[in-house]
Protein backbone atom coordinates (compact mmCIF):
# COMPACT_ATOMS: atom_id res chain seq x y z
CA UNK A 1 0.00 0.00 0.00
CA UNK A 2 1.73 3.28 -1.13
CA UNK A 3 -0.73 5.52 0.76
CA UNK A 4 -0.80 3.76 4.24
CA UNK A 5 -0.76 5.54 7.76
CA UNK A 6 0.21 3.18 10.75
CA UNK A 7 -1.87 4.15 13.94
CA UNK A 8 -0.39 2.48 17.05
CA UNK A 9 -2.67 3.04 19.95
CA UNK A 10 -4.11 1.36 22.91
CA UNK A 11 -7.01 3.42 23.42
CA UNK A 12 -10.17 2.05 21.21
CA UNK A 13 -12.05 5.04 21.53
CA UNK A 14 -9.02 7.53 20.31
CA UNK A 15 -7.76 5.24 17.83
CA UNK A 16 -10.75 4.50 15.99
CA UNK A 17 -11.25 8.13 16.06
CA UNK A 18 -8.01 8.40 14.40
CA UNK A 19 -8.62 5.59 11.47
CA UNK A 20 -12.35 6.98 10.88
CA UNK A 21 -10.77 10.42 10.34
CA UNK A 22 -7.89 9.70 7.97
CA UNK A 23 -9.95 7.07 5.95
CA UNK A 24 -12.12 9.49 5.10
CA UNK A 25 -9.12 11.87 3.72
CA UNK A 26 -8.20 8.93 1.65
CA UNK A 27 -6.02 7.28 3.43
CA UNK A 28 -5.27 3.36 4.32
CA UNK A 29 -5.13 3.53 7.55
CA UNK A 30 -4.59 0.52 9.75
CA UNK A 31 -4.31 0.07 13.21
CA UNK A 32 -2.39 -2.11 16.05
CA UNK A 33 -3.36 -1.79 19.68
CA UNK A 34 0.42 -3.07 21.03
CA UNK A 35 3.97 -2.81 20.13
CA UNK A 36 3.62 -6.34 19.65
CA UNK A 37 1.34 -6.34 17.07
CA UNK A 38 2.82 -2.90 15.15
CA UNK A 39 6.12 -5.47 15.29
CA UNK A 40 4.09 -8.30 13.64
CA UNK A 41 3.17 -5.90 11.02
CA UNK A 42 5.92 -4.31 10.50
CA UNK A 43 8.47 -6.78 10.40
CA UNK A 44 6.89 -9.73 10.21
CA UNK A 45 4.19 -8.61 7.74
CA UNK A 46 6.96 -6.58 5.72
CA UNK A 47 4.14 -3.57 6.14
CA UNK A 48 5.83 -0.28 4.61
CA UNK A 49 3.70 2.76 6.03
CA UNK A 50 4.61 6.37 4.47
CA UNK A 51 3.26 7.57 8.20
CA UNK A 52 3.41 6.14 11.39
CA UNK A 53 1.37 7.53 14.15
CA UNK A 54 1.79 6.08 17.29
CA UNK A 55 1.29 6.74 21.41
CA UNK A 56 4.84 6.95 22.70
CA UNK A 57 3.44 4.50 25.95
CA UNK A 58 1.64 1.26 25.40
CA UNK A 59 1.04 -1.55 27.92
CA UNK A 60 4.00 -3.70 26.42
CA UNK A 61 6.67 -1.04 25.87
CA UNK A 62 7.83 2.76 24.49
CA UNK A 63 7.18 3.01 20.59
CA UNK A 64 11.02 4.96 20.86
CA UNK A 65 11.92 1.13 21.30
CA UNK A 66 10.29 -0.28 18.28
CA UNK A 67 11.17 3.18 16.36
CA UNK A 68 15.35 2.30 17.17
CA UNK A 69 14.36 -1.29 16.23
CA UNK A 70 13.03 -0.39 12.62
CA UNK A 71 15.15 2.17 11.93
CA UNK A 72 17.90 -0.93 12.19
CA UNK A 73 16.27 -2.59 9.75
CA UNK A 74 15.11 -0.20 7.27
CA UNK A 75 14.30 3.74 6.65
CA UNK A 76 10.66 3.25 6.62
CA UNK A 77 8.38 6.15 6.61
CA UNK A 78 7.86 9.25 8.88
CA UNK A 79 7.28 8.82 12.81
CA UNK A 80 5.02 10.73 14.50
CA UNK A 81 4.98 10.27 18.38
CA UNK A 82 1.96 11.11 21.04
CA UNK A 83 2.46 11.20 24.47
CA UNK A 84 0.41 12.67 27.47
CA UNK A 85 3.47 13.16 29.61
CA UNK A 86 6.64 14.42 27.43
CA UNK A 87 9.55 14.63 28.74
CA UNK A 88 12.95 15.97 27.70
CA UNK A 89 15.12 13.14 27.72
CA UNK A 90 12.02 11.61 25.55
CA UNK A 91 12.08 13.92 22.86
CA UNK A 92 15.64 14.40 22.36
CA UNK A 93 16.07 10.53 21.34
CA UNK A 94 13.00 10.77 18.97
CA UNK A 95 14.34 13.13 17.16
CA UNK A 96 18.15 11.31 17.04
CA UNK A 97 16.42 8.50 16.35
CA UNK A 98 14.81 10.29 13.21
CA UNK A 99 11.07 11.02 14.66
CA UNK A 100 9.16 13.46 12.05
CA UNK A 101 7.67 15.12 14.99
CA UNK A 102 7.00 14.75 19.01
CA UNK A 103 3.40 15.80 19.99
CA UNK A 104 1.81 16.32 23.24
CA UNK A 105 -1.55 14.67 23.72
CA UNK A 106 -4.41 16.63 23.73
CA UNK A 107 -3.11 17.79 19.79
CA UNK A 108 -6.38 19.81 17.76
CA UNK A 109 -6.86 18.16 14.72
CA UNK A 110 -5.75 20.85 12.47
CA UNK A 111 -2.78 20.68 14.39
CA UNK A 112 -2.31 16.99 13.81
CA UNK A 113 -3.61 16.90 10.12
CA UNK A 114 -0.73 19.67 9.02
CA UNK A 115 1.93 17.79 10.57
CA UNK A 116 0.39 14.23 8.89
CA UNK A 117 0.97 15.80 5.41
CA UNK A 118 4.15 17.48 6.24
CA UNK A 119 5.53 13.93 7.29
CA UNK A 120 3.53 12.21 4.22
CA UNK A 121 5.31 15.18 2.43
CA UNK A 122 9.00 14.06 3.53
CA UNK A 123 8.48 10.26 3.71
CA UNK A 124 7.15 10.66 -0.32
CA UNK A 125 10.39 12.50 -1.34
CA UNK A 126 12.60 9.68 0.98
CA UNK A 127 10.83 6.84 -0.71
CA UNK A 128 11.70 8.88 -4.39
CA UNK A 129 15.22 9.18 -3.22
CA UNK A 130 15.46 5.52 -2.20
CA UNK A 131 13.82 3.77 -5.64
CA UNK A 132 16.58 6.76 -7.64
CA UNK A 133 19.54 4.81 -5.68
CA UNK A 134 17.83 1.51 -5.99
CA UNK A 135 17.38 1.72 -9.55
CA UNK A 136 20.94 3.41 -9.85
CA UNK A 137 22.96 0.33 -8.46
CA UNK A 138 20.58 -1.81 -10.64
CA UNK A 139 21.53 0.18 -14.07
CA UNK A 140 24.93 0.17 -13.36
CA UNK A 141 26.59 -3.26 -12.35
CA UNK A 142 29.73 -4.52 -13.70
CA UNK A 143 27.34 -6.20 -16.12
CA UNK A 144 26.69 -3.11 -17.24
CA UNK A 145 30.21 -3.57 -19.45
CA UNK A 146 28.39 -5.88 -22.09
CA UNK A 147 30.33 -8.28 -24.34
CA UNK A 148 31.28 -12.04 -24.21
CA UNK A 149 34.64 -11.27 -25.73
CA UNK A 150 37.87 -12.17 -22.88
CA UNK A 151 39.06 -8.44 -22.47
CA UNK A 152 35.07 -7.69 -21.49
CA UNK A 153 34.82 -10.28 -19.09
CA UNK A 154 38.17 -9.32 -17.71
CA UNK A 155 36.91 -5.53 -17.40
CA UNK A 156 33.91 -7.06 -15.46
CA UNK A 157 36.11 -9.29 -13.29
CA UNK A 158 38.33 -5.96 -12.38
CA UNK A 159 35.40 -3.82 -11.76
CA UNK A 160 33.90 -6.35 -9.82
CA UNK A 161 37.08 -6.47 -7.54
CA UNK A 162 37.47 -2.69 -7.32
CA UNK A 163 33.97 -1.74 -6.53
CA UNK A 164 34.32 -4.18 -3.36
CA UNK A 165 37.15 -2.28 -2.59
CA UNK A 166 37.49 1.21 -0.59
CA UNK A 167 39.26 3.17 -3.55
CA UNK A 168 40.45 6.50 -2.51
CA UNK A 169 41.97 7.34 -6.39
CA UNK A 170 41.66 5.58 -9.46
CA UNK A 171 42.66 6.21 -13.19
CA UNK A 172 40.90 4.40 -16.32
CA UNK A 173 42.53 4.61 -19.14
CA UNK A 174 41.25 3.48 -22.64
CA UNK A 175 40.47 5.49 -26.01
CA UNK A 176 38.05 7.94 -26.70
CA UNK A 177 34.52 6.33 -26.66
CA UNK A 178 36.37 2.93 -24.84
CA UNK A 179 33.42 3.54 -21.94
CA UNK A 180 35.17 5.57 -19.04
CA UNK A 181 32.37 7.42 -18.00
CA UNK A 182 30.43 3.95 -17.75
CA UNK A 183 33.14 2.43 -16.07
CA UNK A 184 32.92 5.20 -13.44
CA UNK A 185 29.42 5.45 -12.96
CA UNK A 186 29.60 1.50 -12.41
CA UNK A 187 32.11 1.99 -9.42
CA UNK A 188 29.98 4.49 -8.19
CA UNK A 189 27.29 2.93 -8.07
CA UNK A 190 28.44 -0.65 -7.04
CA UNK A 191 30.43 0.56 -4.20
CA UNK A 192 30.63 2.07 -0.42
CA UNK A 193 30.11 5.73 -1.56
CA UNK A 194 26.64 4.59 -3.75
CA UNK A 195 24.76 6.36 -1.40
CA UNK A 196 26.73 9.62 -2.00
CA UNK A 197 26.78 11.97 -4.87
CA UNK A 198 28.64 11.35 -8.21
CA UNK A 199 30.03 14.64 -9.52
CA UNK A 200 31.27 14.49 -13.49
CA UNK A 201 33.86 16.66 -14.76
CA UNK A 202 35.54 16.97 -18.03
CA UNK A 203 38.57 19.10 -17.62
CA UNK A 204 39.21 19.41 -21.65
CA UNK A 205 35.39 20.99 -22.06
CA UNK A 206 35.64 23.20 -19.16
CA UNK A 207 37.35 27.13 -19.85
CA UNK A 208 41.19 26.74 -18.62
CA UNK A 209 40.43 30.38 -17.15
CA UNK A 210 37.36 28.80 -15.28
CA UNK A 211 38.64 25.79 -14.12
CA UNK A 212 39.80 26.41 -11.02
CA UNK A 213 36.82 27.87 -10.10
CA UNK A 214 35.06 24.87 -10.98
CA UNK A 215 37.10 22.44 -9.26
CA UNK A 216 37.46 24.10 -5.90
CA UNK A 217 34.88 27.23 -5.99
CA UNK A 218 35.01 30.67 -5.45
CA UNK A 219 34.15 33.21 -2.86
CA UNK A 220 31.76 36.12 -3.89
CA UNK A 221 33.97 39.05 -4.94
CA UNK A 222 36.85 36.91 -5.71
CA UNK A 223 36.84 37.74 -9.23
CA UNK A 224 35.34 39.98 -11.93
CA UNK A 225 31.44 38.42 -12.37
CA UNK A 226 31.58 36.27 -9.00
CA UNK A 227 28.64 37.86 -7.32
CA UNK A 228 28.01 34.94 -4.98
CA UNK A 229 30.07 32.23 -3.55
CA UNK A 230 29.94 29.24 -5.41
CA UNK A 231 30.92 25.72 -4.05
CA UNK A 232 33.20 23.90 -6.14
CA UNK A 233 32.70 20.24 -7.61
CA UNK A 234 35.15 18.72 -5.17
CA UNK A 235 33.57 20.30 -2.27
CA UNK A 236 30.09 19.14 -4.06
CA UNK A 237 31.55 16.01 -4.07
CA UNK A 238 32.42 15.05 -0.60
CA UNK A 239 30.54 11.98 0.74
CA UNK A 240 30.56 10.60 -2.68
CA UNK A 241 32.47 10.31 -5.77
CA UNK A 242 34.35 12.78 -8.29
CA UNK A 243 34.65 11.46 -11.74
CA UNK A 244 37.30 13.90 -13.27
CA UNK A 245 37.43 13.06 -17.28
CA UNK A 246 40.51 13.99 -19.75
CA UNK A 247 42.38 14.79 -16.21
CA UNK A 248 45.32 15.22 -18.49
CA UNK A 249 44.35 18.57 -19.80
CA UNK A 250 45.02 19.93 -16.21
CA UNK A 251 47.67 22.93 -15.98
CA UNK A 252 50.53 22.29 -14.28
CA UNK A 253 49.33 24.64 -11.45
CA UNK A 254 45.84 22.95 -11.20
CA UNK A 255 47.49 19.74 -10.76
CA UNK A 256 49.65 20.78 -8.08
CA UNK A 257 46.49 22.31 -5.83
CA UNK A 258 44.80 19.16 -6.86
CA UNK A 259 47.86 17.02 -4.94
CA UNK A 260 47.28 19.26 -1.86
CA UNK A 261 43.65 18.69 -1.79
CA UNK A 262 44.03 14.79 -2.06
CA UNK A 263 46.64 14.52 0.70
CA UNK A 264 44.95 17.34 2.79
CA UNK A 265 41.34 16.14 2.39
CA UNK A 266 40.80 19.71 2.54
CA UNK A 267 39.84 22.59 -0.68
CA UNK A 268 40.26 26.41 -0.40
CA UNK A 269 37.69 28.32 -2.54
CA UNK A 270 39.11 30.85 -5.27
CA UNK A 271 39.44 34.23 -2.76
CA UNK A 272 38.85 32.44 0.48
CA UNK A 273 40.48 32.60 4.04
CA UNK A 274 39.55 29.42 5.43
CA UNK A 275 40.19 25.63 4.33
CA UNK A 276 37.06 23.23 4.11
CA UNK A 277 37.24 19.55 4.82
CA UNK A 278 36.08 17.01 1.91
CA UNK A 279 35.73 13.54 1.91
CA UNK A 280 36.08 11.87 -1.76
CA UNK A 281 36.52 9.67 -4.12
CA UNK A 282 38.61 10.30 -6.92
CA UNK A 283 38.54 8.53 -10.33
CA UNK A 284 40.49 10.05 -13.25
CA UNK A 285 40.36 9.34 -16.85
CA UNK A 286 42.66 10.00 -19.61
CA UNK A 287 42.22 8.92 -23.38
CA UNK A 288 46.51 9.16 -23.61
CA UNK A 289 49.08 7.60 -21.39
CA UNK A 290 49.20 9.52 -18.02
CA UNK A 291 52.48 7.92 -17.56
CA UNK A 292 53.54 8.79 -20.85
CA UNK A 293 52.39 12.55 -19.40
CA UNK A 294 54.60 11.97 -16.89
CA UNK A 295 57.98 11.52 -18.60
CA UNK A 296 57.00 14.21 -20.87
CA UNK A 297 56.59 16.89 -18.10
CA UNK A 298 52.94 17.57 -19.19
CA UNK A 299 51.83 15.45 -15.61
CA UNK A 300 53.20 16.00 -11.97
CA UNK A 301 55.15 12.99 -11.22
CA UNK A 302 54.21 13.38 -7.89
CA UNK A 303 50.07 13.53 -8.28
CA UNK A 304 50.42 10.44 -10.80
CA UNK A 305 50.76 8.01 -8.04
CA UNK A 306 48.43 9.60 -6.02
CA UNK A 307 46.00 9.11 -8.51
CA UNK A 308 46.69 5.97 -9.92
CA UNK A 309 45.96 3.88 -6.16
CA UNK A 310 44.52 1.55 -8.97
CA UNK A 311 44.57 1.25 -11.98
CA UNK A 312 41.67 0.22 -15.19
CA UNK A 313 42.75 -0.21 -18.62
CA UNK A 314 39.27 -0.35 -21.42
CA UNK A 315 39.95 -1.37 -24.48
CA UNK A 316 38.95 -0.33 -27.86
CA UNK A 317 36.22 -2.19 -29.80
CA UNK A 318 38.75 -3.31 -32.71
CA UNK A 319 39.96 -5.22 -30.04
CA UNK A 320 36.70 -6.89 -28.77
CA UNK A 321 35.07 -7.38 -32.31
CA UNK A 322 32.70 -10.75 -30.88
CA UNK A 323 30.94 -7.73 -28.13
CA UNK A 324 29.69 -6.03 -31.10
CA UNK A 325 26.51 -8.51 -31.88
CA UNK A 326 25.31 -7.59 -27.62
CA UNK A 327 26.41 -4.17 -27.97
CA UNK A 328 23.71 -3.73 -31.10
CA UNK A 329 21.51 -5.92 -29.68
CA UNK A 330 21.64 -3.60 -26.54
CA UNK A 331 21.66 -0.05 -28.04
CA UNK A 332 18.58 -1.17 -30.76
CA UNK A 333 16.27 -2.08 -28.17
CA UNK A 334 17.94 1.12 -26.29
CA UNK A 335 16.51 3.38 -29.07
CA UNK A 336 13.13 1.56 -30.00
CA UNK A 337 12.13 2.64 -26.52
CA UNK A 338 13.23 6.09 -27.05
CA UNK A 339 12.22 6.57 -30.58
CA UNK A 340 9.46 4.50 -30.47
CA UNK A 341 10.12 1.84 -33.09
CA UNK A 342 10.06 -1.45 -33.41
CA UNK A 343 13.29 -2.61 -35.34
CA UNK A 344 13.79 -6.38 -34.55
CA UNK A 345 16.02 -7.90 -37.64
CA UNK A 346 19.51 -6.64 -38.63
CA UNK A 347 20.20 -8.26 -41.91
CA UNK A 348 23.84 -10.41 -42.73
CA UNK A 349 24.89 -7.82 -44.88
CA UNK A 350 24.82 -5.03 -42.04
CA UNK A 351 26.47 -7.48 -39.48
CA UNK A 352 29.50 -8.18 -42.02
CA UNK A 353 30.16 -3.99 -42.44
CA UNK A 354 29.77 -3.76 -38.73
CA UNK A 355 32.53 -6.76 -37.52
CA UNK A 356 34.70 -5.24 -40.94
CA UNK A 357 34.67 -1.91 -40.02
CA UNK A 358 37.62 -1.03 -37.71
CA UNK A 359 35.69 1.44 -35.13
CA UNK A 360 38.08 4.57 -34.04
CA UNK A 361 35.42 6.15 -31.80
CA UNK A 362 34.52 2.82 -30.42
CA UNK A 363 31.60 1.99 -28.85
CA UNK A 364 30.56 5.70 -28.78
CA UNK A 365 30.74 5.56 -32.40
CA UNK A 366 28.83 2.31 -32.64
CA UNK A 367 26.04 3.65 -30.54
CA UNK A 368 25.34 6.49 -32.76
CA UNK A 369 25.61 4.44 -35.92
CA UNK A 370 22.85 2.13 -34.34
CA UNK A 371 20.83 5.53 -33.19
CA UNK A 372 20.82 6.57 -36.65
CA UNK A 373 19.32 3.63 -38.27
CA UNK A 374 16.90 2.69 -35.79
CA UNK A 375 15.66 6.60 -35.98
CA UNK A 376 15.50 6.26 -39.79
CA UNK A 377 14.17 2.59 -40.03
CA UNK A 378 11.38 2.59 -42.46
CA UNK A 379 10.01 -0.84 -41.03
CA UNK A 380 11.46 -3.95 -38.30
CA UNK A 381 14.54 -4.31 -40.06
CA UNK A 382 17.53 -1.97 -39.37
CA UNK A 383 18.56 -0.57 -42.66
CA UNK A 384 22.11 -0.78 -44.43
CA UNK A 385 22.02 2.37 -45.77
CA UNK A 386 22.05 4.56 -43.24
CA UNK A 387 25.45 2.51 -41.46
CA UNK A 388 27.31 4.89 -43.27
CA UNK A 389 30.83 3.46 -42.50
CA UNK A 390 33.66 5.10 -44.81
CA UNK A 391 35.43 2.56 -46.83
CA UNK A 392 39.49 1.94 -46.06
CA UNK A 393 39.27 3.81 -49.36
CA UNK A 394 37.13 7.03 -48.21
CA UNK A 395 39.07 6.79 -44.80
CA UNK A 396 42.21 8.30 -46.79
CA UNK A 397 42.97 11.85 -47.39
CA UNK A 398 42.34 11.17 -51.12
CA UNK A 399 38.74 11.20 -50.54
CA UNK A 400 38.97 14.98 -49.19
CA UNK A 401 40.29 17.61 -52.17
CA UNK A 402 42.27 20.87 -51.62
CA UNK A 403 42.27 23.68 -54.06
CA UNK A 404 42.76 27.35 -53.80
CA UNK A 405 42.75 27.16 -50.35
CA UNK A 406 39.26 25.49 -49.85
CA UNK A 407 38.46 22.09 -48.39
CA UNK A 408 36.22 20.16 -50.59
CA UNK A 409 34.43 17.03 -48.27
CA UNK A 410 31.51 14.88 -49.87
CA UNK A 411 28.81 14.45 -48.03
CA UNK A 412 27.63 10.98 -49.04
CA UNK A 413 28.13 9.53 -45.66
CA UNK A 414 31.82 8.35 -46.97
CA UNK A 415 33.72 10.54 -44.51
CA UNK A 416 32.61 10.73 -40.92
CA UNK A 417 32.44 13.94 -38.70
CA UNK A 418 35.64 13.05 -37.00
CA UNK A 419 36.93 12.64 -39.97
CA UNK A 420 36.03 15.86 -41.74
CA UNK A 421 37.41 17.94 -38.64
CA UNK A 422 40.84 15.97 -38.33
CA UNK A 423 40.95 16.95 -42.52
CA UNK A 424 40.13 20.68 -41.54
CA UNK A 425 42.84 21.05 -38.64
CA UNK A 426 45.34 19.15 -40.61
CA UNK A 427 44.61 21.76 -43.45
CA UNK A 428 45.04 24.70 -40.73
CA UNK A 429 48.69 23.04 -39.70
CA UNK A 430 49.83 22.60 -42.92
CA UNK A 431 49.35 25.95 -44.06
CA UNK A 432 50.72 27.50 -40.59
CA UNK A 433 53.73 25.20 -41.18
CA UNK A 434 52.32 23.30 -37.57
CA UNK A 435 52.43 26.38 -35.93
CA UNK A 436 49.91 25.72 -33.49
CA UNK A 437 48.92 29.11 -32.11
CA UNK A 438 48.34 30.43 -35.64
CA UNK A 439 46.20 27.64 -36.46
CA UNK A 440 44.16 28.11 -33.80
CA UNK A 441 43.39 32.00 -34.63
CA UNK A 442 42.45 30.72 -38.29
CA UNK A 443 39.57 27.89 -36.31
CA UNK A 444 38.97 30.70 -34.62
CA UNK A 445 39.15 28.68 -31.33
CA UNK A 446 41.81 28.43 -28.68
CA UNK A 447 45.47 26.66 -28.21
CA UNK A 448 44.29 24.35 -25.47
CA UNK A 449 41.41 23.21 -27.63
CA UNK A 450 43.23 22.63 -30.75
CA UNK A 451 45.98 20.76 -28.91
CA UNK A 452 43.45 18.77 -27.22
CA UNK A 453 42.09 17.79 -30.94
CA UNK A 454 45.15 17.43 -32.24
CA UNK A 455 46.36 14.51 -29.34
CA UNK A 456 42.72 12.96 -30.13
CA UNK A 457 43.20 12.61 -33.50
CA UNK A 458 46.72 11.36 -33.44
CA UNK A 459 48.28 14.51 -35.54
CA UNK A 460 51.96 14.70 -35.51
CA UNK A 461 53.80 16.93 -37.61
CA UNK A 462 55.70 16.01 -40.41
CA UNK A 463 59.69 15.80 -40.40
Amino acid sequence: MTNTLLVIEDEDLLGNELLRHYRSQGWEAVRASTLAEARRMLIDQELDPLVVLSDMNLPDGSALDLLETVRRMAPGGEWILLTGFGSVPDSVRALRLGAYDFLEKPCPTDRLDLVVVGAARSARAQRRLRDETASLHQRYTPSSFVGPSGAAREVREMLGRLAGTAISALVIEGETGTGKGLAARILHASGARAGGPLVEANCAALPKELLESELFGHEAGAFTGATKRHRGLLEQASGGTIFLDEIGELGLGLQSKLLKAIEDRRVRRVGGESEIPVDVQILAASNRSLANAVRDGSFRDDLYPRLAVFRLWLPPLRDRVDDIEDLVELFVDEFNVKAGRRVTTVPDPVWDRLRAYSWPGNVRELRNVIERGVLLAEDDRFPERWLQLPTEDAMTVGSVEQEDGAIRIPLDGSVSLDEMERHVIVAALGRTRFNVAAAARMLGTTRETLRYRIRKYDITAPD
